[in-house]
């Protein structure tokens, strides 16, 4: 087995990550590990398949032990007991790294995924961070002059830092010719020049692991977490993770999650756009009965999104594992008091719902609403570092509930069909540009939101939806607002980024949301489009 780079000075630092050593162990990681990935995800698309034949789904009968057992994973370390208040955002650049550190947050959700274009430059530049953040040397000079310095007058945000997923290749390392494993490089470089440090300080290496679908998925994380351990000479147990439950597949399999990662795991993620994507990807063929109305109409407290969190709280707290609340994506406009006032709101609301429902501590996209979230799990936690140990034994969860669609009240609208177009365009454009996480009408937006945004359109596509307006989703409507809305675009942006950025977006959301095949991943495409040169 051999492993190239064929960029070896993306950043001015570069050198210092991409190592010999370093460069032997994520070699070391394909050698051992690459050859299941594409395993597990043809299980995806078989899995898939038989919904489109069967839109049912229940949980494993093969794995009833493993749910009815007495099993929990290991406390805590003492540097996650306290998860409060977690703040979420790319590693790249240094500044919004610093900022995320000096937040207040208890843990930062370092990104390397989708608040962040895998372009090779992003990824090796929050690697670089991230090894600075870890010896407490991480600070950044504007061109301004403007410093930006690590905060000594309070505690810093913890790292957990997000891989990307399993689907995502990264083409700039090869191994044996072939693309190498965007996860296996995210993770391998991280670990690698973070651990030395970080282990015996007790501070992690901890991760965030996304878009997994099965128990089997978390299996192989187990063994990749094992394997480096042993290889990095740090105790076993020393890495934990915190799984998103972000598609709708491993919703019936939280349990058997936890169980396969094992001494690692140590929570799960509400991750609800995702889990909204997951949910309309899932059931894309499976007729209007699985249709969604417009996004903004999907409140967390619809009957199946409840049976989704209060099962996640449930099944953590039986195993003694943390539950984290989902992304407030709203954004405080500092311009606007107005909107600054209704953005909080919503943020205390959503975060009062989750604090009383039991989780232990819930995400924001901006510094600004560290201060709310805090204050609302400080109501309920008071000094306890979480609530854990609150069971929710009157939660009763049945399979139909997590896909109970049809008790959802809403409809879908010309002008929601508007706002998906212009999302997945705007965002598709801006994360071509090198920006992974977007604000857009107020709001937060990351890879997430816009698959959910060009699946929806496909779907209603498919099904001849029926809008508010009276009109039918054909493609000739969808054609007519996507150039209306790519001129809207027009006028709001330069000429240069727009015919560099925004004109190939709209050529590619046409594309994957007229073909007649669904794309699984917006960001593959995109990462194509990405690297072919031309927007690199």
């Amino acid at each position: 087995m051999s492993i190239t780079v064929t960029d070896l000075t993306p950043t001015a630092r570069a050198g210092e990550i991409l190592t010999p050593d370093a460069l032997a162990f994520v070699e070391a990681l394909h050698e051992r590990f690459a050859e299941r990935v594409p395993v597990l995800l043809e299980e995806r698309r078989a899995r898939q398949a038989g919904l489109a034949e069967h839109p049912v789904l229940d949980f494993l009968p093969e794995t009833r032990a493993v749910r009815e057992g007495t099993w929990k994973v290991p406390a805590p370390p003492q540097a996650l007991a306290d998860r409060r208040v977690e703040i979420t955002g790319p590693a790249s650049p240094a500044k919004m790294a610093i900022n995320a550190l000096n937040s207040g947050a208890k843990v930062w959700l370092a990104d390397l995924e989708d608040a962040s274009t895998p372009t090779w430059h992003n990824v090796i530049d929050a690697i670089t961070n991230l090894a600075d953040a870890a010896r407490g040397t991480l600070a950044h000079t504007s061109p301004d002059g403007k410093e930006y310095r690590l905060r000594d007058d309070a505690p810093l945000a913890v790292v957990v830092a997000r891989p990307r997923g399993w689907h995502l290749p990264e083409v700039h390392v090869r191994v044996n010719g072939a693309p190498a494993v965007g996860a296996l490089v995210d993770f391998g470089l991280h670990v690698f020049h973070t651990a030395d440090v970080l282990a015996p300080k007790g501070a992690g290496p901890f991760y965030y692991l996304p878009k997994m679908e099965s128990h089997r998925e978390a299996r192989l994380w187990h063994e990749v977490f094992a394997f480096a351990e042993s290889h990095l000479g740090i105790p076993s147990g020393t890495i934990r993770a915190t799984m998103l439950i972000e598609t709708i597949t491993a919703a019936y399999e939280m349990d058997e999650m936890l169980y396969e990662l094992g001494e690692h795991a140590v929570g799960l993620n509400a991750g609800r756009w995702d889990y909204l994507f997951s949910i309309i990807k899932n059931f894309r063929d499976s007729g209007a009965a699985f249709e969604l109305p417009d996004r903004a109409q999907v409140a967390m407290t619809a009957p199946f999104m409840r049976a989704y969190t209060e099962l996640l709280v449930q099944t953590c707290h039986k195993r003694g594992a943390f539950a984290m609340g989902g992304m407030a994506a709203v954004i405080p406009n500092r311009r606007d008091p107005e909107a600054t006032a209704s953005a909080l709101q919503k943020v205390r609301d959503d975060k009062t719902r989750e604090a009383g429902d039991g989780f232990d501590g819930s995400w924001v996209a901006h510094p600004d609403l560290v201060p709310v979230c805090r204050e609302v799990f400080d109501d309920v936690l008071g000094d306890r570092p979480n609530q854990i140990d609150r069971l929710r034994p009157d939660v009763e969860v049945a399979a139909a509930d997590l896909i109970d669609i049809r008790s959802l009240q809403g409809t879908a609208t010309l002008d929601g069909l508007r706002t998906n177009l212009y999302v997945s365009v705007a965002y598709t454009a801006v994360w071509l540009s090198g920006n992974g996480a977007v604000q857009i009408h107020g709001l937060m937006e990351d890879a997430a939101t816009a698959e959910i945004s060009r699946s929806q359109v496909w779907q209603q596509l498919r099904n001849r939806t029926r809008l508010d307006s009276g009109e039918e989703v054909t493609a000739e409507l969808v054609g007519r607002l996507l150039d209306e809305e790519l001129d809207r675009l027009r006028g709001e942006v330069a000429a240069e980024p727009f015919e560099r950025y925004y004109a190939p977006a709209a050529e590619l959301i046409r594309e994957i949301v007229l073909s007649s095949e669904y794309v699984d991943f917006l960001t593959l495409p995109a990462y194509e489009l990405l690297t072919s040169g031309e927007h690199a």
